[in-house]
């Protein structure tokens, strides 16, 4: 977007009283290549284009966002979500200068393989060597799912205070999804790694590792047995594991549930909230990582923000509006799906720290419990921190020994009512990519843990 154009778009927001305009323009090319039942079976490829303006008038915010870039069009974009408000009335206009243009980029310039320019059919030898080491593991294996997707963003950011952020962004992940059954039942399981960069990254992730990996794992569940359910202890394997702090208190953590009171953390900055072996961090600046940005969607420059350091509640995930309404510093935290989305506090690369205890010290711990080794998906109250999550992979133990594998068992509780039962934290710290849906849309993320044993938990069986 030319700055006079954008000057101009300043000038009416302003003149309709907001305190603040923002202007974000985004073109992303994404393309998935997807391999089912031994053929390709998807192959998708497209651009999307769009601005998207913001007004504040204090910390109330109007947001709308358009495909027509022409001055007209954004000018009376910006008088339709003003529509009536009262205008301000000045002397003489003052004039606007930007400060000097910002370019950045998320990903490493040097080691960049471009999707844009090398297309798709490089993708296709990691779809069927992926295919063909899951289907080696065991005649049980009926069916498996490889898609490799990417995207590339260029985003112009503009705002009324002088900001000119150009930033570049791309990303690409993987997954593979492997079927397993017995005759009479089916059980599915998956990887899905992702990074920043493009297709030099398929070189970093093994097709057959990642495809064993899927297969031995359902094999194993597919003959496994059911848990008895109860109040236990439980040992959570490290990696994915970190998705139920992640969901029962990340989310609660951002300043878009604290300053709307929905959250069971309000106010208790400076308070234990955890034991002492707890530090928990949320980091946009990890190099490479699926959920990092340097600068976030607002334009404020990313950091490593702890958020419980021994145990002790320090502070919380903010974007400009809520570390306004809650008093708290900007964490460049502000994030969302693409232009159509309005930012909020999101988290970005979110992670229990590693801990001085080991797995088999942990598991040595418990008399009678559940080793939760991988986590799956769930569903969460972020207001109450309420979580229900499923096991992907567990095993009974018993007399301080993992035992027999169980399958179908779910973790069930309130995020702030686990986290001072966590009383193991280990060293094996891992993490893994997801994708996290709230109201700035779905965006990248990473989850990450240690191993870490929680004191006690209801555990769902059968």
């Amino acid at each position: 977007m030319r700055p006079e154009v954008a000057v101009k778009i300043f000038e009416a927001g302003k003149s309709a009283g907001a305190d603040f305009v923002e202007i974000f323009e985004e073109e992303t090319r994404s393309s998935s290549l997807g391999l089912k039942d031994r053929q390709i079976e998807t192959a998708t490829a497209g651009t999307e284009y769009g601005i998207g303006v913001r007004l504040l008038y204090g910390t109330e915010v109007l947001y709308g966002f358009t495909s027509d870039d022409s001055e007209e069009a954004l000018v009376k974009l910006v008088r339709t979500l003003a529509f009536g408000r009262i205008a301000k009335t000045s002397g003489s206009s003052v004039p606007f200068e930007f400060a000097p243009e910002k370019r950045v980029c998320d990903y490493n310039p040097a080691a960049f393989k471009d999707p844009r320019i090398l297309g798709q059919a490089i993708k296709q030898d990691f779809l069927f060597r992926a295919d063909a080491a899951a289907r080696a593991v065991s005649s049980k294996v009926a069916q498996v799912g490889v898609s490799v997707t990417d995207s590339c963003s260029a985003i112009t950011l503009m705002n009324s205070e002088g900001l000119h952020l150009e930033m570049s962004r791309s990303r690409l992940r993987v997954n593979v999804n492997v079927t397993a059954t017995d005759g009479s039942e089916r059980l599915t399981t998956h990887e899905a790694p992702g990074a920043l960069g493009g297709y030099e990254l398929l070189a970093k992730y093994s097709p057959e590792a990642l495809a064993t990996e899927c297969a031995e794992r359902i094999v194993r569940m597919l003959d496994a047995g059911y848990i008895q359910g109860g109040q236990m202890p439980v040992v959570m394997g490290n990696g994915f594991g970190g998705v139920i702090f992640h969901e029962a208190c990340g989310h609660p953590l951002e300043t878009e549930s604290v300053r709307r009171g929905a959250s069971p953390f309000c106010g208790k900055i400076g308070e234990a909230i955890g034991q002492p072996c707890l530090t928990a961090i949320d980091d946009g600046t990890m190099d490479g990582m699926w959920g990092s940005l340097k600068y976030d969607d607002e334009g404020t420059p990313t950091q490593r923000t702890v958020l419980i350091e021994n145990g002790i509640l320090k502070t919380y995930m903010s974007d400009r509006v809520g570390a306004s309404e809650v008093g708290i510093a900007l964490t460049g935290s502000a994030r969302r799906e693409s232009y159509k989305y309005a930012p909020v506090s999101r988290m970005r690369n979110t992670y229990i720290a590693p801990g001085k205890d080991t797995l088999d010290s942990m598991i040595a711990s418990v008399d009678l419990g559940l080793y939760a080794a991988r986590m799956a998906g769930g569903s969460v109250n972020p207001a109450t921190g309420e979580f229900n999550f499923a096991v992907d992979e567990g095993y009974v133990i018993r007399n301080g020994k993992i035992c027999e594998p169980v399958r179908g068992a779910t973790l069930i509780g309130k995020g702030h009512e686990i986290m001072p039962r966590i009383s193991m934290v280990g060293t094996d710290f891992e993490q893994a990519a997801g994708v996290c849906g709230a109201s700035s849309g779905h965006v990248p993320v990473t989850v990450g843990q240690p191993s870490i044993k929680v004191d006690q938990i209801l555990v769902g069986g059968r």
